[in-house]
């Protein structure tokens, strides 16, 4: 039987194979297209929609998974193979005539006129879905708004193939010993490990981040560093690594014209008006305007440090030498170096350590969920209770999967994702999963990380918290079904409990000695926590910016590269050489048709959200159950079933102060 026919708990990951794809996603097409005409023909249509395609979501998550963290030719092949009319299908949804009516009708019976909560706020937004999806369009512009779909689909999913493919194009073997001053033994360790995997001899560097990020910040030889540099920021463009053939410079402009012209045809002025529509922000010039004020209170202090740093490193630097020189900077003023810390985070402990923080906050508890099969043999599963009623009740709410460590065969970065949205107040767990490329254990030690690795465990395990923890009935107002720009608040504020003692002793310990981080050391970590805290609020607000400035203000001529390099430009310490294309690489904005297009704004809006939220934390303890408890059933466990602003009001009694952030960087 096909693995990927019937929705399965334990996914048997370890029977799937490149050859059940076409014939699984050609048959639950089918099978979707006999439950559209059932849910059409239902007198409850609302209910049958959020079920509709459950079993067609379900399979495509997954292949789409596999396609991230275990991809192999013919995997690639059948999932591009699948995507076009899986694309097409879902865009034929709110274009689908007869359901649009369906619905339509369904909105002004007695029964719709009486729902409440939930149900009437899964109607409302289904409406206005169904609307800003092209529902009321005439059938040409239907037609064209369905091949607009497609090709975005497409294009999106050849830029993510480009710049995973041309980051592994690329490698740097040293041979010569002595050109590794500088760095820690850790890495050191690491690229010999690396090299030895190939059958190479020396030390080996790649684009990675673990490798590249050490590289970049503590290696002495500055003519490596400017080679790493140069090849990372021009990865996937023709001049980087691997050539033409993985150059996405085409594909953005083919993206944002394409995004362009679907948010015009829908009646909007851009395509972050669109995006942006059903957001917290509403608008897209409201998020200018938000980032514009961030910007006007922090580029003084930018300034500043930019020339604190020349002046420090006695010369003029380049791109290649900011990491480096800002690292002996913050050593020299705070008598500080970050790997003193990394002894102190081996991964298992720092995991552990998480999960007793958050079962005391959250009243859960997490242990290993043996047996399930995985994708990789590094990969642990984890099971969630819900032990708030007291360990007697141990309500099961779901299962997880911990993919750590990058491969050339997984996609780069941190994410976490929802397998299977349940309901456990209806006896139906959820199944998630968080995704890192952290530091891998090397020479018989432990995987030993860094400080802001272990932000991003606590990051993703926020995400997986909100999924985990959601108790809404309607599966598409569910978990992190929800605005982008709120979607951060769960996953961003968890990373405040990386700088609290209290919260470090309990998984910060020496792998070898058990001794927990030394009292000098965290005072050094904390008087460090500001350094340069306005070149780290610039450089997301450039991000930002540019996502913005490309949806709103690009008039499709030109170099788009160049175009957004001079943006860019103006949130960066040091100038950019002329081959500079992050651009090519941003996965963020162009790996999905939506993804964060028009909203990489919503890193810093949550981040607002986060800071001030922390507050209340601060102020009843950041141990306290009945301010977790609160934060749970206010937040975590509702969903989108509010209004993400409302929801906010009700855990915090008030709006969110905007000056929070601003206060915790120091620079307010």
């Amino acid at each position: 039987m096909n693995p990927l026919l019937e929705i399965q708990f334990r996914i048997p990951f370890d029977q799937i194979e490149a050859s059940h794809v076409e014939p699984a996603i050609d048959q639950l097409l089918a099978d979707a297209g006999e439950r559209l005409n059932q849910t059409i023909a239902s007198p409850h249509p609302l209910q049958a929609l959020d079920t509709m395609t459950e079993k067609l979501d379900y399979a495509m998550g997954v292949i789409r998974h596999l396609e991230s963290v275990a991809t192999t030719s013919e995997l690639r092949a059948a999932h591009n193979a699948v995507q076009p009319k899986v694309s097409a299908f879902y865009s034929s949804l709110p274009l689908n005539e007869d359901l649009w009516k369906s619905v339509k009708h369904y909105a002004g019976t007695d029964e719709a006129r009486a729902l409440t909560g939930t149900m009437h706020r899964y109607l409302t937004k289904t409406i206005d879905s169904f609307k800003r999806h092209g529902a009321e369009l005439d059938p040409a512009g239907k037609k064209r708004l369905q091949e607009i779909d497609v090709a975005l689909a497409e294009a999106t999913t050849k830029f993510s193939e480009n710049v995973l493919d041309s980051t592994n194009a690329y490698e740097l073997v040293i041979g010569d010993e002595s050109r590794l001053q500088g760095l820690p033994p850790t890495a050191v360790a690491a690229a010999r490990a690396s090299a030895e995997s190939k059958g190479q001899s020396g030390w080996r560097f790649t684009l990675q981040a673990p490798s590249y990020l050490a590289a970049m910040t503590y290696l002495d030889d500055r003519a490596v560093r400017e080679q790493l540099y140069r090849a990372y920021s021009t990865r996937a463009t023709a001049p980087g690594p691997g050539g033409s053939a993985f150059d996405n410079m085409p594909l953005i402009v083919k993206i944002l014209a394409l995004r362009k012209e679907k948010a015009q045809l829908l009646g909007f002025r851009d395509f972050s008006d669109l995006v942006l529509d059903d957001r917290m922000a509403h608008t897209g010039a409201r998020a200018q305007s938000f980032l514009e004020d961030l910007r006007r209170k922090t580029e003084k202090r930018f300034a500043e440090e930019n020339r604190e740093l020349e002046t420090f490193a006695g010369m003029r630097l380049e791109p290649w030498d900011i990491g480096y020189w800002a690292e002996k900077q913050r050593a020299k003023l705070y008598d500080f170096d970050e790997e003193a810390l990394r002894p102190y985070f081996p991964l298992e402990h720092v995991v552990n350590g998480m999960f007793d923080i958050f079962g005391r906050i959250f009243g859960i508890r997490v242990e290993p969920d043996p047996g399930m099969p995985v994708w990789d043999s590094n990969v642990k599963t984890y099971a969630v209770y819900d032990n708030s009623l007291g360990p007697r009740h141990n309500t099961y709410l779901g299962s997880f999967y911990a993919d750590w460590f990058p491969r050339e065969n997984k996609r780069g970065g941190a994410w976490m994702d929802a397998l299977i949205t349940g309901n456990p107040s209806a006896g139906k767990p959820h199944l998630g999963l968080i995704c890192g490329n952290l530091t891998p254990p090397v020479d018989g030690r432990p995987a030993l990380l860094t400080h802001r690795e272990v932000e991003t465990i606590f990051h993703e395990f926020g995400h997986l918290m909100h999924h985990m923890l959601s108790l809404v009935e309607v599966r598409s107002l569910a978990g992190t079904s929800v605005a982008w720009d709120f979607v951060e608040l769960p996953s961003q504020i968890m990373e405040n409990w990386c700088w609290e003692r209290e919260a470090l002793d309990l998984f910060a310990r020496h792998w070898e000695t058990g001794s927990p981080v030394p009292d000098d050391l965290f005072q050094k970590m904390r008087r460090a926590k500001t350094f340069r805290a306005a070149n780290n609020q610039m450089r997301q607000l450039g991000f930002g910016y540019v996502d913005l400035a490309l949806h709103r203000e690009w008039d499709g001529s030109g170099d788009v590269i160049a175009w957004s390099r001079a943006v860019l430009q103006q949130f960066s310490p040091a100038p950019f050489p002329p081959e500079h294309a992050m651009l090519a690489g941003f996965t963020h904005l162009f790996s999905s048709p939506v993804g964060y297009g028009a909203g990489y704004y919503s890193y810093k809006w949550a981040e607002v959200l986060d800071a001030d939220a922390f507050t209340r934390f601060k102020k009843e303890g950041v141990f306290s159950t009945s301010t977790g408890r609160d934060y749970r059933d206010k937040i975590l466990s509702r969903g989108d079933s509010e209004d993400p602003a409302d929801l906010y009001r009700s855990f915090m009694g008030r709006d969110p102060d905007p000056n929070a952030l601003l206060v915790r960087a120091g620079l307010g």
